[in-house]
């Protein structure tokens, strides 16, 4: 992969105002990571035992954006195996690259991917093999995993829709273990949940050749199985690399909010089978496609609603019983915990400013802290320096 295309990257107006409208799921995601830290929070062991960092692909740092909002057409972190760029590569390195959400088929004829007549962002499992959208990169093993700190998701009541944000329990030094299922436990209660534990700090060095020391001990990124495909102008140009999460039936901890869930990789082992499209065969791959009843959520302010939103406030939990103003939960001291412990001097600032000349004028209240971390600290509290 070269590079990515110069096809604008915009928003419809429908997916501006209410991604939920049509009951498609998983239609919003947050990733807020700085591009070292989404590395090395997917640090995985390789076949030796050796702790790994994957990479990214040249160039695709800086065609990543965090964001508090991302919305489909936006660009995503995704991991995928180095082999389908290196043949020669070995086949357990990973490779982390910015791929654009909605997924393009190869064959695609016209000349702007934007003339699609039908959504791509999702793809149901039970679908995959009748559709040649999705067939075809799955035959290929073009298998890959969405990364983000969680997914926003719209319940219905009434006229009115609530927005949740959902993501991986955080508890302390099991960033890369499997996560138990709790449909009783308090995170994975049906109203909200609160009830986590804050991981230790971060290990940041990482030693010759690509190998990271220790686990990453940070916030734990949601993991997405996911499809791509690599899609050229029938005219020729750059190669446009996109994607399709695959969704699943709710687990019974989210099915009060939506009908339909991501699917879920649970764990090292689970990436790493679905990323093995060499020794893992398709139909095997397809049994990973489970409800996982391992996440937890909070409800989050209806700003979230226009992606154009893009601030620390989209994530912050609401009392929904109180309508008062938003208050930090069990669940947001967790994020402040680690996020007060550990400050990254490379991490990249979400676009919420504007344009360079407001980004200027607005340097004191745009800093580059990364999501979760600006409204948790408070706005006129500095990161601690490294």
């Amino acid at each position: 992969m070269n590079g990515l295309h110069s096809f604008p990257v915009t928003n419809t107006a429908a997916e501006n105002r209410w991604p939920g409208s049509s009951r498609k799921m998983c239609g919003r995601t947050a990733c807020t990571l700085a591009p070292d830290e989404v590395s090395r929070a997917c640090s995985y062991r390789n076949r030796g035992g050796q702790r790994r960092q994957p990479r990214w692909r040249d160039g695709d740092t800086d065609k990543y954006q965090p964001s508090y909002n991302k919305s489909p057409q936006s660009l995503s972190p995704v991991l995928l195996s180095q082999r389908h760029f290196d043949k020669n590569a070995p086949v357990d390195e990973c490779v982390l690259a910015s791929m654009r959400w909605g997924l393009v088929p190869a064959w695609f004829k016209e000349n702007d991917p934007s003339k699609m007549q039908y959504s791509t962002n999702n793809c149901r499992s039970e679908n995959i093999l009748e559709k040649k959208t999705y067939k075809d990169p799955l035959i290929k093993g073009q298998r890959c995993v969405i990364l983000a700190d969680g997914f926003y998701e719209w319940r219905r009541k009434e006229k009115d829709k609530q927005p949740f944000f959902i993501y991986f329990p955080q508890a302390q030094g099991t960033s890369h273990e499997k996560t138990e299922d709790h449909p009783t436990s308090p995170a994975c209660n049906k109203e909200n949940s609160e009830t986590v534990c804050p991981p230790e700090e971060a290990s940041h060095d990482l030693t010759e050749g690509g190998e990271a020391p220790g686990e990453w001990t940070g916030w734990k990124l949601l993991t997405m199985a996911g499809l791509f495909d690599c899609w050229t102008p029938p005219g020729g140009g750059e190669p446009l690399y996109t994607y399709s999460v695959i969704t699943v039936n709710a687990s019974p901890s989210l099915e009060s909010i939506h009908d339909r869930m991501p699917a879920i990789l649970d764990g090292e082992e689970e990436v790493r089978r679905w990323l093995d499209f060499g020794d893992v065969k398709s139909l095997d791959a397809l049994k990973l496609l489970q409800s996982k009843n391992t996440l937890t959520f909070h409800p989050v302010s209806q700003l979230v609603n226009n992606s154009r939103n893009n601030s620390p406030e989209c994530l912050q939990p609401v009392d929904l019983k109180s309508k008062k103003e938003p208050k930090p939960t069990a669940s947001s001291k967790m994020m402040m915990s680690w996020l007060t412990s550990s400050t990254p001097s490379k991490r990249k600032e979400p676009n919420t400013c504007g344009s360079k000349e407001e980004s200027e004028s607005k340097k004191v209240q745009c800093r580059s802290t990364g999501a979760l971390h600006q409204w948790l600290q408070g706005a006129n509290k500095k990161p601690r320096a490294k």
